[in-house]
């Protein structure tokens, strides 16, 4: 039966929060990505959430982010792409041309800090694992969260499994140290809390809650306007 997360309390989004660190990071080209955009986005009261880079039509750099409270909107996502474009490529982390692309983490989010899996308590999420877990190694799993225990790095999740078999454990306990990836299945029960933070953030200031700005990547002259089909990848400028 699918859980509702409307009696839960909303975690706290204090400053302490803005210097929260991810437990869950990027690898590669991604992770150098991250270490450029998260100090450029902490400048304007930002969090960076993940780096995506996806090479769909072109070479895409996605770049989520968010406030402490988990808002992001449109203006938001503009002074985020506004600032970051430039870094971006002086410091030079990305060989190809690409499409920078600022967003919010979306509904179903990605999960990557202790106050990201506290505030889903009673949601559904898929969490895969950096090391198979219990004596048959699994590495995948479904369920309701429900909560966690411990702090910082020795932190672990509490989930109800969803997709055990009738000789498996449902009850998990899974390191956040130990996990690749984690994110929210997109269910009603999500679905009805967003529209719920929607219509109390349109009772006040703010833009979209799942805004979006994609913008050029990297040796673009000036940034182009957002349009619904967004923007063409930005060519490499020759080296000399």
């Amino acid at each position: 039966m699918e859980q509702d997360k409307s009696e839960t309390s909303p975690v706290d989004a204090g400053p302490d929060l803005l210097d929260e660190p991810r437990l869950i990071v990027e690898t590669g080209v991604a992770a150098r990505v991250a270490t450029i955009a998260a100090p450029v986005l902490r400048d304007l009261d930002l969090r960076l959430v993940r780096v995506k880079i996806s090479s769909t039509d072109g070479t895409t750099v996605q770049i989520m982010a968010e406030h402490p409270d988990g808002t992001m909107n449109v203006s938001d996502c503009e002074a985020a792409s506004m600032a970051l474009s430039p870094v971006l490529d002086v410091e030079d982390p990305v060989t190809q041309a690409y499409r920078l692309e600022m967003s919010s983490p979306g509904i179903d989010r990605p999960l990557v800090r202790l106050s990201d899996f506290s505030r889903a308590t009673g949601h559904e999420a898929r969490v895969e694992m950096s090391h198979g877990q219990g004596e048959d190694g699994r590495k995948r799993f479904r369920g309701w969260i429900e909560g966690t225990e411990g702090t910082g790095r020795d932190a672990v999740l509490l989930l109800r499994r969803i997709d055990a078999r009738a000789d498996e454990p449902s009850d998990v306990r899974l390191p956040l140290a130990d996990m690749s990836e984690a994110r929210l299945v997109l269910t009603e029960a999500l679905i009805r809390e967003s529209l719920r933070a929607g219509k109390a953030a349109l009772e006040g200031p703010g833009d979209e809650e799942d805004a979006v700005r994609r913008g050029p990547g990297r040796f673009a002259p000036k940034p182009k306007p957002i349009t619904p089909a967004g923007t063409s990848p930005v060519r490499r400028r020759p080296k000399t």
